[in-house]
């Protein structure tokens, strides 16, 4: 689950399906009583057919958990708090950063820091085409140190320069009153 909606489907699942309902949040659910064997067939292939998983294993669940707080965090824009990854994951997670890195690499293929950038990215280039900010204000809300060092970076993951995305990804875009 990665946004508000994601938690209000699953959650609306849950209570159709007759599960005591605790707590829904980011990629964790938390039922009242245990469900039968029979309720979590249903639940999952339910899920499944929504686009959803369930995550048994103590290793998904770690991935999806350092996955949530990236996302939290990038989506978290109007924060002042600057932070540091790996003290926040370790922190949020009570475990060894080098160990919560290697899981992660060893399962999703990319490390920690690539998953992240990669995420921070996403968010520019979506700022970029709402076009209400500048630059320099997203550099701001995603805590880069500059404009200069978004850029690069920017360029580095997509081939082009923010500036060059913004013309085409207006140009790609619609007006309301054509679509």
């Amino acid at each position: 689950m990665v946004c508000d909606r994601c938690i209000l489907v699953v959650r609306q699942e849950l209570k159709q399906l007759g599960f005591l309902v605790e707590e829904v949040r980011l990629g964790e659910v938390t039922l009242g009583k245990k469900p039968t064997e029979n309720q979590m067939e249903q639940l999952t292939a339910k899920l499944n057919s929504l686009g959803f998983e369930i995550i048994g294993d103590k290793k998904g669940r770690i991935i999806e958990q350092i996955k949530n707080i990236i996302l939290q965090q990038v989506q978290q824009t109007d924060s002042d708090q600057r932070y540091n990854l790996s003290d926040l994951l370790k922190e949020r997670l009570n475990h060894d950063y080098n160990s919560l890195s290697n899981l992660f690499s060893e399962v999703e293929g990319t490390t920690i820091e690539k998953y992240f950038i990669a995420q921070k990215i996403e968010k520019v280039k979506e700022l970029l085409v709402y076009d209400e900010l500048t630059l320099n204000e997203i550099a701001y809300k995603l805590n880069y140190s500059s404009v200069a060092y978004l850029s690069n970076q920017f360029k580095k993951v997509t081939g082009l320069t923010p500036s060059h995305f913004k013309k085409i990804g207006s140009a790609k875009r619609k007006p309301l009153d054509k679509v």
